[in-house]
């Protein structure tokens, strides 16, 4: 064999072998392609999952203050006018307890109304639940807005609703607080929001104590959206929840 034709075999020796490797590359590009765009179903997937749970749980709390309310509120309103009736009491005093019956019954068809909720504002949802607060007064309770409002996921806007709900909710049933104060901060880059109360609190630098109340819930939530969650609370002084958003 000629030094020609043993150059010539070399280099076919050598592009056969490149082009092995070529293929070898691709199909362990195209393999690990594949792992990633299942992987990334499943994250999909995932986060799916956890909005229809937070949904429902959202609508599950909103049936259970509708039932409190059905009950013990206008349950007793309408008792009230009832025995001002029977009692033959002044027909104005009946006509006021009828009219505040009539008004917990509109609000309470504003939270029933599955259209009312889709179309309402984040921040609007958040007042509802405020001047809710107020008129059936479980705390002294306020709501402030800052900067111009801007539009974000319909889907982030359900997990910082649930957030809030279950601060909300372990204020008034377990914090034994007075006040709450809402502030929502529309910023250009970012979304601040944050709830404070003055209830007895607890010691937030003790990591043990997170998991009692629930609070770890609220940081694997915001996570789901790529949100930061920050919670500081003192004895006796109160707790602080901030929500920091990047658009």
């Amino acid at each position: 064999m000629g030094r020609e034709e043993q150059t010539i075999l070399v280099a076919v020796f050598t592009l056969v072998f490149l082009c092995l490797i070529l293929v070898v590359l691709f199909l362990i590009f195209q393999k690990r392609k594949n792992t990633l765009l299942l992987k990334q179903k499943e994250i999909e997937k995932h986060f799916e999952q956890e909005i229809a749970k937070t949904q429902i749980e959202i609508r599950e709390e909103t049936f259970r203050n509708i039932s409190w309310e059905l009950h013990d509120n206008i349950g007793q309103l309408l008792t009230l006018a009832k025995i001002q009736l029977q009692n033959a009491s002044d027909i104005e005093e009946v006509k006021d307890t009828l009219n505040k019956g009539l008004t917990e019954l509109r609000s309470l068809s504003k939270q029933i109304n599955p259209d009312v909720l889709k179309k309402m504002k984040f921040t609007e949802a958040i007042a509802q639940e405020i001047e809710r607060f107020n008129r059936l007064n479980f705390i002294n309770a306020s709501i402030q807005i800052e900067g111009q409002e801007k539009k974000i996921n319909e889907k982030t806007e359900i997990v910082f609703f649930r957030i809030l709900q279950e601060f909300f909710s372990n204020t008034i049933k377990h914090a034994k607080a007075s006040n709450l104060v809402v502030k929502v901060h529309y910023k250009p880059e970012e979304l601040l929001i944050t709830a404070k109360d003055n209830g007895q609190g607890f010691d937030s630098e003790k990591k043990n104590n997170f998991s009692g109340i629930g609070l770890n819930n609220i940081k694997n939530r915001a996570q789901l959206v790529n949100a930061n969650v920050s919670i500081f609370s003192k004895p006796n002084i109160g707790t602080k929840l901030i929500i920091t958003y990047k658009y």
